[in-house]
């Protein structure tokens, strides 16, 4: 019996040894941990290889100068492969296992929409990069989800700024669309292209769609040239854009190419050449803006290349949850959550003031960027109104 007893206090002294080490591993620990998830391999692995070194490189520069509340910081990333169920799969594990404080990203509204029921189970937030679904943010019937937050614009603003510049600026009054059918943003940022150049008064003369993976365009790009727009809006991934475009040249096409957020970047320069040359994108940023710089050069310096638009936006997410925890005063990750709409800061891309309805940065503006002689232009600030 005794024998008996002895192990049963054991065991529940064991028990609450174990208890007492969770909360975040902030409470027992002078190491905070923060987690981050994104694509490092597969076709996406060039913007999350840029995001994950960004993050680690904020945190090291944050530990270098003393931490924050006494504490230091540990980056646990975990490759999401690119894949939905693997984005929850290793958001369970860094909410569950390692106890993380809050989560930087994905860059993927695919890979964000589905991480809500987890983050609320275990109420820890997470705040997309360049994830632009209204989904991310919003559950079906509009209402916020409480632990999912981000620091980049939406779809319905990012659409609406393509249309309105492609109809006020370069006077377009007929528009095709080219979009990928297995992919959320694709579809969703097509919708609100075609919803806002319509009410401006445009046409849209063509809407075709492929499929993920695709290499052949030329059966989509005969539709379009027949149609004969003033511009294409294709909002998918650099790779799809360099190969649809080349071919689009070969068949003769001259519309102009409208793109998105997903084009940015040294690869679609180098897959692409001349063939996306006098294209326009509507981007988080300008790279010249004199508050880029800085960053811009940080990065090259300890990477030696350019960084991707992931690299200002990973940025601000981190700027955004320090800030958080500055406001909490706290790393309990409930705390932390309730502080994000009280964050109101200039970031590296924009003002950045979550609404507390939608946890989107409010207003902030989109720049229209050129791609001309091999490089990107900054064209102007542009808003819909």
């Amino acid at each position: 019996m005794f024998k008996k007893i002895s192990a049963l206090v054991l065991c529940t002294l064991l028990g609450l040894s174990m208890v007492g080490c969770g909360g975040g591993g902030a409470a027992n620990s002078d190491v905070v941990k923060v987690g981050w998830i994104g694509s490092l391999t597969g076709d996406q692995a060039v913007w999350g290889t840029c995001e994950s070194q960004t993050v680690k490189m904020f945190f090291d520069e944050l530990n270098e100068s003393g931490g924050l509340l006494g504490k230091k910081f540990e980056v646990v990333a975990q490759d999401t492969k690119g894949d939905a169920t693997e984005a929850v799969t290793v958001v369970k594990r860094l909410t569950t296992q390692d106890k993380v404080v809050a989560i930087i990203g994905p860059n993927s509204s695919g890979q964000a929409i589905p991480l809500s029921p987890v983050l609320e189970e275990t109420k820890v937030c997470d705040i997309a990069t360049v994830a632009t679904n209204p989904k991310v943010t919003l559950n079906d019937d509009g209402s916020v989800k409480p632990y999912n937050f981000r620091v980049c614009f939406i779809d319905p603003h990012q659409g609406s700024v393509a249309a309105g510049f492609s109809f006020d600026v370069l006077g377009a009054k007929k528009a095709a669309i080219l979009y990928d059918v297995g992919d959320d943003y694709s579809q969703g940022i097509s919708q609100f292209f075609e919803e806002y150049f319509v009410k401006k008064g445009g046409q849209i003369v063509a809407k075709v769609a492929f499929k993920t993976g695709d290499v052949e365009f030329r059966a989509q790009l005969t539709k379009i040239k027949e149609a004969a727009p003033d511009v294409i809006f294709m909002p998918f991934s650099y790779k799809e854009v360099a190969l649809s475009a080349k071919q689009a040249r070969e068949l003769g096409i001259t519309a102009t190419m409208i793109g998105t957020d997903t084009w940015p970047s040294e690869q679609l320069l180098e897959m692409a050449a001349d063939a996306v040359d006098g294209s326009y994108i509507v981007n988080h940023l300008d790279y010249a803006d004199p508050d880029v710089q800085e960053l811009k050069n940080k990065y090259k310096d300890k990477f030696g290349k350019e960084g991707e638009i992931n690299t200002y936006l990973a940025w601000d997410a981190c700027t955004m949850l320090v800030e958080a925890i500055k406001k909490a005063n706290s790393f309990d990750p409930e705390a932390i959550q309730k502080a994000m709409t009280e964050t109101d800061f200039k970031g590296i891309t924009g003002q950045i003031k979550i609404g507390a309805d939608t946890h989107n940065p409010e207003n902030k503006d989109a720049a229209i960027i050129q791609i001309k002689d091999g490089g990107y232009q900054f064209v102007q600030k542009y808003k819909p109104e």
